[in-house]
């Protein structure tokens, strides 16, 4: 069964969805009210294992950005203790709503 956890303001975004079991990455939306601005907004799996694994799914500079939908061709596998993060700065203080989508595995 699909999941969401869901997030909105205006201010900057640190974003952290930790289940306590195993799950994986469907989906991340995120609409601002108007171009994001100066900038990287960053996507990327914290590791339980350790920083030698950890891995950062996307970078975006969000000069001209109003939308962005990551899609993986296959979801990403996460285990517990492993860490989804989402962070921009938002220095322009763009409204905005963020959409992740995961679904709990065995």
């Amino acid at each position: 069964m699909r999941r969401h956890s869901r997030e909105t303001g205006s201010g900057a975004i640190a974003f952290s969805l930790a289940p306590t079991i195993h799950f994986q990455l469907n989906e991340v939306r995120i609409h601002l009210n108007g171009a994001g601005g100066a900038g990287d907004l960053t996507i990327s799996l914290d590791a339980q294992a350790g920083a030698e694994y950890d891995v950062v799914l996307l970078t975006q500079d969000m000069t001209a950005v109003v939308d962005i939908i990551l899609l993986p061709v296959q979801p990403h596998d996460f285990v517990v203790g492993d860490v989804l993060k989402i962070t921009w700065a938002n220095a322009g203080g763009k409204t905005y709503g963020l959409d992740v989508v995961w679904s709990a595995t065995a």
